[in-house]
């Protein structure tokens, strides 16, 4: 049985608003009638963060108000608004960058172990670049309830170096995530700088930086208070010099590695994705055993409507 005959477009346009965008996509080429379920504003309004009126009241174009759900979705992505220094809407989710002045350095403010510089491919207007020091220690801290909810974020360092680095090839620093007041002493040893035969756990971003993962965690409620994303070096005593830093970003998501290979989390929402699918499945199978048993007439679980299969 043909379902786009069974099932009215509100109730299609429903089902595909609890998938992804990616999912939307690839059923807006399924049928005409899918592709009108799968455009509509209904669906893509799902996708976009709760508040996003409020965060386009910030774009300086007035062309933006004016765009359908689904082509403002993919302008936010492309073109993020940032506002209060670095929130913005990317993936239908809101992501957050603490730049330079957001963070806090350990001897940030004495200019023999690092000062603040501008680079033209900075997201923000000073960066800063660390000049001298035996003791390693950066810190963000970012309130959880400006994230998106019920949403897996990864904290990323985003960081390069200049010609005439040093202490960063011989010695990781260690990274934390974790609620202020909570810490689960889960660290990770990030090697910013590996030598050519060393695994590399950074890549190379499209925009002239480096980013390495700090660590995940999950924002539930958003009530949990401050975020803390932690870097840092004590033991060594080795100097280190060279390390320009852009800001620790804050990315709704988990991505694959360069061999391709899912962390545990991406696993979980990869799973979750199939059961969705699954119920989805068995939404369809419900709606054709209801109108096998009670005819052309039937009732919709999904609108709460009922409805008339002709022919």
């Amino acid at each position: 049985m043909d379902i786009t005959i069974a099932l009215p477009a509100e109730c299609i346009s429903n089902i595909i608003s609890l998938t992804t965008p990616r999912d939307a996509c690839r059923l807006s080429v399924v049928s005409p009638v899918f592709k009108s379920a799968a455009d509509s504003d209904s669906v893509w309004e799902n996708f976009l963060p709760s508040d996003y009126k409020q965060i386009i009241s910030n774009s300086v174009s007035s062309l933006i108000t004016s765009l359908s759900k689904k082509d403002l979705y993919f302008h936010l992505c492309r073109n993020p608004i940032i506002i209060n220094n670095g929130t913005m809407p990317e993936s239908g989710k809101k992501c957050y960058m603490v730049g330079t002045k957001g963070l806090s350095i350990a001897w940030g403010d004495e200019p023999n172990h690092w000062i603040l510089t501008s680079l033209p491919e900075s997201r923000f207007p000073e960066v800063a670049e660390l000049k001298y020091v035996w003791w390693f220690d950066v810190k963000a801290m970012i309130e959880t309830r400006i994230l998106s909810l019920r949403t897996n974020y990864t904290a990323y360092l985003v960081f390069k170096f200049v010609e005439s680095k040093y202490g960063f090839a011989r010695r990781p620093v260690d990274s934390g995530v974790y609620i202020e007041g909570s810490d689960n002493g889960v660290r990770r040893r990030l090697l910013l700088d590996p030598s050519r035969n060393m695994a590399r756990l950074s890549q190379d971003r499209r925009d002239g930086w480096i980013e390495i993962e700090m660590g995940e965690f999950f924002n539930e409620n958003g009530d949990d208070g401050k975020l803390v994303c932690s870097l840092f070096e004590f033991d060594s005593f080795i100097t280190k010099r060279g390390l320009i830093i852009q800001g620790i970003e804050i990315e709704a998501g988990v991505r694959e590695n360069e061999s391709g290979v899912r962390s545990i989390a991406s696993n979980i929402r990869y799973a979750a994705f199939h059961i969705r699918l699954a119920a989805f499945e068995i939404r369809i199978a419900a709606c054709e055993i209801r109108i096998a048993v009670y005819g052309p007439e039937a009732y919709c679980p999904e609108s709460g409507l009922p409805f008339t299969i002709s022919g």
